[in-house]
């Protein structure tokens, strides 16, 4: 049996930025200055930047060349016809509405739709989400299967919505459900994948109840590819196809064009009613700009149509996955333990079990996320107790359910020999990491924490 090719990157690198590379001295007071949170962190003084993989894919020639002839009018530009066509083509929805990103997506969405004490399911809503529907006075309510919530289970599905969890749900709180949604791939649960089996059941549901069913689909491609992987009965087809189905399958989506559209910035809402569309597009001309650029420059949308083409390229996919994949195992390789398996767009640190000594109310994920940057010049982001965590009025600390540190990988941007030199580096944090300390929360805002908090070492 002939020994399996390496996976290469499907791509030549055409432009080049050079890396910035400090000492750990020298990271060690721009780490005090930013009050130990990444977020505050200048880029320059970054020498891997996975704090997300949102807006900082390296765009193809094809898409800077469709740049260039980009139609800038205000209004009925041709650069929107070719976005829009795009779109429907991909989801089969009839109205889009084209935002400048994700969260005013979910924002429009929210002030269109949601009423205070509204109660919305998904597998698991991640923060922008999560925080657009509590800011309107609503509930986002988290029904991921279980094995979701366990990063060694190696469910290959563990983004799942729980069906009994949700028929039950739906059953009980009908009247206060405006819509149902699934996100793929589950980023909060560690970029995990949903079946299309799965899918297909959530949207019986939904519509049995008659609640309209939204995809937070940005990781739509990535998603469809594990379907094609993981999924027996999809295995023959394509990922195009399968993404095809998805859509079909759900009554519009909310998209951050920053990830698998392969953009810096976008993002659109599709739907197959006009039920609420007209609210939309009052909304977004008061707050976003006209419907037919929502905030972006016309050569914003070129790029972006020719994103969603890309992104269904099983080559780019296989590259994709592989990297995630690469590093996971080379992290379990030297002790650091990892969500399995390893999910699509990044990789989850379960530095609850990495850092036993340090306490969830200490933020663990925090304190591992902080020594990547002192140690490795590596950005990346906390997804525990100092995203999700709460300090109970009782005087108590009410711990989030996991607490990982994502490294979020840019698409088209890092190679096999930054990564082998990023985990060379790691042993040494695996051989220190009984010297680390946990950290204090000294400004804590009142939504999405993790953004503009500050900490401080615990003495």
């Amino acid at each position: 049996m002939k020994t399996p090719r390496s996976i290469i990157e499907p791509f030549r690198i055409k432009v080049v930025e050079p890396l910035s590379i400090l000492t750990r001295e020298e990271r060690e007071p721009i780490l005090k200055a930013a009050g130990h949170n990444l977020f505050l962190v200048a880029a320059k003084d970054v020498t891997f930047d996975f704090l997300t993989d949102s807006g900082t894919t390296a765009m193809s020639a094809r898409q800077w060349g469709a740049m260039m002839v980009a139609d800038e009018s205000y209004a009925g530009s041709r650069s929107f016809e070719r976005f829009e066509a795009a779109v429907k083509s991909l989801t089969g929805y009839g109205s889009v509405i084209p935002t400048h990103q994700g969260r005013a997506a979910e924002r429009l969405m929210c002030e269109a739709v949601v009423k205070p004490g509204m109660k919305i399911p998904s597998n698991n809503h991640f923060d922008t989400t999560r925080a657009n529907i509590e800011f309107v006075g609503a509930q986002a309510v988290d029904l991921v299967i279980d094995e979701g919530r366990d990063p060694r289970s190696t469910h290959p599905f563990k983004g799942n919505i729980n069906i009994e969890k949700l028929r039950a749900f739906c059953r009980e709180h009908r009247e206060s459900i405006p819509f149902g949604m699934i996100t793929i791939t589950n980023n909060t649960g560690g970029g995990q994948p949903v079946s299309l089996e799965n899918i297909r059941q959530a949207s019986a549901v939904y519509h049995e109840f008659g609640i309209p069913f939204i995809l937070d689909a940005c990781r739509f491609a990535e998603n469809s590819y594990f379907i094609k992987l993981r999924e027996p009965p999809q295995s023959s087809r394509s990922a195009a196809d399968i993404a095809k189905e998805i859509f079909s399958l759900a009554d519009g989506c909310i998209v951050s064009a920053k990830k698998d559209a392969l953009v810096n910035i976008g993002g659109f809402i599709a739907l197959n009613s006009t039920q609420w569309v007209e609210t939309l597009r009052s909304l977004l001309i008061l707050t976003e700009g006209f419907p037919t650029y929502g905030g972006l420059a016309a050569r914003d949308l070129e790029a972006l149509a020719v994103g969603l083409e890309e992104a269904l390229d099983e080559r780019y996919l296989e590259y994709r996955l592989a990297v995630s994949r690469y590093m996971a195992e080379g992290m379990n390789k030297i002790g650091i333990p990892t969500v399995q398996p390893p999910g699509g767009h990044a990789v989850y640190i379960d530095a609850k079990e990495f850092l036993p000594h340090i306490r969830p109310e200490h933020f663990p994920g925090q304190a591992l996320a902080c020594e990547l940057f002192l140690a490795e010049g590596v950005r990346s982001c906390e997804i525990g107790s100092a995203m999700f965590g709460k300090h109970i009025p009782d005087g108590t600390f009410a711990a989030a359910s996991m607490e990982l540190v994502r490294l979020a990988f840019p698409r088209r941007c890092y190679t096999q020999s930054h990564f082998d030199f990023i985990l060379e580096g790691l042993e040494d944090i695996v051989k220190s990491k009984s010297k680390l300390r946990g950290l204090k929360l000294v400004y804590d805002p009142p939504f999405l924490r993790h953004f503009t908090a500050r900490f401080e070492p615990l003495s």
